[in-house]
């Protein structure tokens, strides 16, 4: 078998049915398999499974394990050569795994190779390639001097643009593709994280086994992002307890050193839960992309097309675009987004086999399903 996709699952039913369906597609012509593990949700995202992906391998812990020891499950259960650990809030492009799968990168002692990540809005997210997060980089980061010049650049590894291939030291654990030999040999995920800083300390370990590690940018993947986590309390604790195991893992040098990571790690941790919003925007008119009449039942004005060349951009208007995915498949979707977005427009994709419609509006946006 050539790619096992792993999929670790928490709370997020219909994220999941919308990223196992994009899998599904994108593994067309792959000798693949899908593995869906479930860290004890508490909505039906089990029940959903078994009746809608009966086929689909699941492994069902009885309790919230974490994403490392998650995986590690996942991936200790895997047949394939390679192995693609997947957030549940992706949507992947036909041609993501084929198109990385053949990329010549394989043959320059590859590690791990990431790709291109965008929001919900078709947004770049920069955390598709990192720096290793020294004392030094994580001051930049959290200090905001990476935006000042790219000399501060290397968190994000500004030495690549998002339009560029190459390579990078850290990927983000949302999409990592690599062999299942190498993954094992460094041991996989630290289980003694629980999870945000298990990509990075994974990416680290390969690099250290003398790798090296690829961001690829010619196929595109959405992230929704924080879907399954609350930026709360327990949020703060844990990502702050993620970024002092890793510094103390790999760099613990000097009391100083130390107490700029904890003073850094939870400011920085502060930071993120404030970002979280939910944006709520007032729609003027909704567009559909079909060739089919679907009951959205909307209130607002609603224009239907069936090709996304019909699109006039009006800027002085909130458009609402959905998708149905059983019309356009995702490579199209997610360059379509990507190349008109708007801070006017949001998006969203119409699932006919739950009958909702699923998206976000930016990255610290938990999302919006709607059934109907």
């Amino acid at each position: 078998m050539q790619l096992s996709v792993i999929i670790l699952n928490y709370n997020v039913r219909y994220f999941l049915e919308q990223c196992v369906l994009s899998v599904q597609k994108a593994l067309e012509g792959i000798d693949g398999e899908i593995i869906v593990i479930d860290n004890a949700s508490s909505d039906d995202s089990c029940e959903m499974m078994k009746t809608k992906f009966p086929h689909i391998k699941r492994i069902e812990n009885s309790e919230n394990l974490g994403f490392p020891k998650g995986n590690n499950i996942g991936v200790a259960q895997a047949k394939g050569e390679y192995i693609c650990i997947l957030n549940p809030d992706t949507v992947v492009a036909e041609d993501t795994f084929s198109k990385i799968l053949n990329t010549e990168n394989w043959t320059r002692n590859t590690g791990i190779i990431g790709c291109k990540l965008i929001d919900g809005s078709g947004n770049f997210l920069p955390e598709s390639k990192r720096g290793v997060p020294t004392p030094w980089v994580a001051f930049t980061k959290i200090f905001g001097l990476y935006k000042i010049s790219n000399y501060f650049g290397k968190y994000y590894a500004q030495h690549l643009s998002e339009n560029e291939s190459g390579k990078v030291d850290i990927l983000v654990g949302a999409f990592m593709l690599m062999k299942r030999k190498l993954y094992l040999e460094v041991g996989g995920f630290d289980e003694n994280c629980f999870m945000y800083s298990d990509d990075i300390d994974l990416s680290y370990l390969v690099l250290k086994s003398g790798k090296s590690n690829y961001y690829f940018h010619e196929t595109a993947v959405i992230h929704y992002k924080g879907e399954s986590t609350v930026r709360d309390g327990t949020y703060m604790k844990r990502f702050r307890e993620a970024m002092q195991f890793f510094y103390k893992k790999h760099f613990k040098k000097s009391w100083f050193f130390d107490v700029m990571m904890q003073v850094g790690s939870f400011v920085f941790s502060l930071l993120k839960k404030h970002q979280q919003k939910n944006e709520v925007r007032t729609i003027d008119e909704y567009v559909v992309f079909s060739k089919r009449k679907l009951k959205l039942e909307q209130s607002k004005r609603t224009t239907y097309l069936s090709d996304f060349n019909q699109f006039v951009h009006q800027p002085q208007k909130n458009i609402e675009i959905i998708f149905d995915t059983t019309t356009f498949n995702f490579t199209e979707i997610i360059t379509f987004m990507q190349l008109n977005k708007s801070k006017n427009l949001s998006f969203k994709n119409y699932i006919s086999s739950s009958n909702y419609l699923i998206g976000s509006n930016n990255s610290n946006d938990r999302g919006e399903i709607i059934l109907l």
